[in-house]
């Protein structure tokens, strides 16, 4: 007698009218009743094609939610017998099930510090980061990964003793010198390769610069709407934080005077604002400059994609109109090469160099040098230039055809903020759209149709003000033209969606 699957007998259904696609669907509830128990070890499931003819699916809809389940370890596969659930669940060798951390009712998080709170809540609406439309997300695919490897190989064959044993806080020293070597010709920066301490990235850089300049409980200026990882990295370095608005110029110093006059240190993005992508005005930098020199104060310039200009040349950096050596310069080569590179840098005054190297030091020793000497000679080999250049006319023509896209399928509901700069495009919700959703709502749909985009009310670090501020970030570099229009259409579907 043919025995009878247990799974065929178990409450398995898809809605074919959810938005979301019926092979998550279907993925989502076998994984539950393997994780609830009702779906035991060692139990086999029904073949794909048995169970697609009895959901009325296709056998492709089911085969990719099995692949998942077989890829994640809840499922095992037995040639010539069919699928069975794992005798070892991912989700028993961890703490707790991904279930339960998304419950609203679960535990409340033990023993977080207040800031520890700040900390956590600091990255809400942030989603899955696929291509479309990722913003900071660069063409990884247009990358010379032959060069660089090949950089990468050389570097490593005979390595001197001073990349294997314990290396100079402030990195490589080549590597220094080809970024000083760099800034002073690309972005104007006054520098020599003393000044420059090389970091795993913006933030490092940023918390580096927050450890050595406040104490705890020092007021900081940050840009408001403005990139939470900022805000993090001050955060956990003591400082109390003081939202300054923006506007079309630039942070609004000015209005700092009544918000915090004693405030010791100012974090901004003059040549490209994130994310509302404002160039701050000749004016509004000498005004900065003054308030630090007065304030006895400091200016971090976070210079995280001025590479990315298709409107004249690069504006230079406010660090070098610096006279009185008040600028802390931050770049990052994530952005403009790829994200897990995980190597930038800071520039800071002469006279602070000795203290920021011990700093470095009593932090954490030294950066990896693994990849610094391949990255010095891409630098003074001139790959670096010659790939910004490429990548200047392709995110220049992806921008173009997004912003044409946009105007055409969305135009009635969103206004598309201009863009000079940078590898993200910035559409904010008119009164009818904001009547209809709000971007916290269009991206969560979006992220359930292999959209990523990021809501604007997110970078808001006051709550109060969330709701008066609907819009999306739109990353373009990374998307290929052909499929522009298909993942804008896919995004009109997920903000109109009801």
């Amino acid at each position: 007698m043919r025995r009878t699957d247990k799974a065929a007998l178990l409450p398995i259904a898809v809605d074919k009218k959810s938005p979301e696609p019926m092979h998550r669907q279907l993925y989502d509830q076998i994984r539950e009743l393997i994780l609830t128990h009702r779906l035991s070890a060692g139990e086999r499931l029904p073949s794909t094609r048995s169970l697609a003819k009895d959901m009325a699916l296709s056998r492709n809809t089911v085969a990719t939610a099995f692949d998942q389940l077989l890829a994640e370890g809840y499922l095992e596969g037995r040639i010539g017998a069919g699928s069975f659930v794992s005798d070892l669940l991912p989700d028993e060798i961890r703490p707790s099930s991904s279930i339960h951390l998304n419950k609203k009712d679960s535990a409340p998080r033990r023993g977080l510090s207040k800031r520890g709170e700040r900390l956590a809540a600091l990255w809400r609406g942030r989603s899955k980061r696929t291509p479309a439309f990722a913003p900071g997300l660069p063409a990884i695919d247009e990358f010379p990964f032959d060069v660089w490897s090949r950089l990468m190989a050389r570097a490593w064959r005979n390595p001197p003793i001073e990349l294997l044993a314990h290396a100079e806080p402030a990195g490589y020293r080549p590597l220094r010198e080809a970024i000083a070597n760099y800034l002073r010709t690309a972005r104007a920066v006054r520098c020599e390769a003393d000044q420059v301490i090389i970091v795993s990235g913006a933030q490092q850089g940023i918390s580096l610069a927050a450890n050595v300049l406040l104490d705890d409980g020092d007021a900081a200026l940050i840009e408001e709407p403005g990139y939470p990882g900022i805000r993090g990295a001050l955060l956990a370095a003591g400082a109390q934080l003081i939202p300054v608005p923006v506007d079309g110029e630039g942070l609004e110093i000015d209005k700092a005077e009544d918000l915090a006059p004693d405030a010791k240190l100012v974090c901004v993005a003059p040549s490209h604002q994130y994310p509302l992508g404002v160039t701050m005005s000749l004016a509004r930098r000498l005004r900065l400059l003054e308030w630090a020199s007065q304030k006895d104060g400091w200016v971090i310039e976070d210079d995280y994609d001025s590479e990315f200009r298709y409107s004249g040349r690069p504006l230079a950096a406010l660090q070098g109109l610096d006279r009185d050596n008040r600028v802390v310069y931050i770049g990052s080569f994530s952005k403009v090469m790829f994200p897990s590179l995980r190597l930038g840098y800071i520039v800071v005054p002469e006279d602070l160099t000795d203290s920021f190297r011990m700093a470095r030091a009593a932090l954490d020793d030294h950066p990896s040098t693994i990849a610094q000497p391949a990255l010095a000679k891409f630098i003074e080999d001139g790959y670096f230039t010659a790939h910004l250049r490429r990548m200047r006319k392709l995110y220049d023509n992806r921008r173009c055809k997004l912003s044409e896209l946009l105007e055409k399928h969305l135009g009635e509901y969103v206004t598309i903020e201009s863009a000079e700069a940078g590898m993200h495009l910035l559409i904010r919700f008119n009164k009818k759209l904001k009547s209809m959703t709000s971007d916290m709502k269009a991206t969560e749909r979006a992220q359930e149709r292999g959209i990523s985009v990021t809501p604007l009310s997110a970078f808001h670090y006051l709550e109060d003000t969330n709701d008066h501020y609907h819009g999306l970030l739109l990353g373009y570099a990374a998307v290929k033209e052909n499929d522009i229009e298909k993942a804008v259409l896919i995004l009109k579907d997920a903000i109109l969606a009801k």
